[in-house]
């Protein structure tokens, strides 16, 4: 992955800003296209302020699709070797590349209790937690409202896209 300096990213017109910024939000550019116009960012951590902000004022079906647009954890596209290189990287530096097939089974029977519970992927921010972490995490989640797990998947994304944009843009 290439970065950017934070003034070159300022100065690039809407289509360059998105095309940019748009995969720190999983398959959502609608998020970089809507916070563009709130330019010039004096650093990384308004720039992400900036961008949860358009996620917090979107509305229920907006941030639904956000949510709904992360990969499961160990799930299908995670398996086939489809999922974008950012999901990738952060499920391996979790070590969920390298389970055991009673493990792998675990999480898919996670992943689809908690699909059945809330309609929606558990998210959580793989490069902040490992293998144990994440299933301590499904257990404890499972216990939440679907009014909780929204928020706390939110969260997560933000996390997400904090790490992601600390990745890709330089001072």
């Amino acid at each position: 992955m290439s970065t950017i300096r934070l003034t070159e990213l300022n100065a690039l017109p809407r289509p360059g800003f998105v095309r940019v910024v748009g995969p720190v939000f999983e398959h959502s550019p609608w998020i970089a296209e809507a916070t563009w116009p709130k330019r010039p960012f004096s650093d990384v951590k308004i720039l992400h302020a900036e961008l949860c902000e358009t996620v917090r004022t979107a509305g229920d079906e907006k941030q639904l699709a956000l949510i709904g647009a992360h990969p499961d954890l160990v799930g299908r596209l995670a398996l086939a070797g489809q999922l974008t290189q950012e999901s990738n990287q952060e499920q391996a530096s979790a070590g969920l590349d390298r389970l055991t097939p009673r493990e792998i089974d675990l999480f898919q029977k996670q992943n689809a209790a908690y699909h059945e519970k809330f309609g929606f992927p558990f998210i959580i921010c793989a490069r902040l937690n490992k293998k144990e972490a994440i299933i301590a995490g499904f257990e404890h989640r499972l216990k939440n409202s679907r009014e909780q797990e929204v928020k706390s998947a939110l969260e997560e994304v933000f996390k997400i896209a904090d790490l992601r944009l600390r990745d890709l843009i330089t001072d």
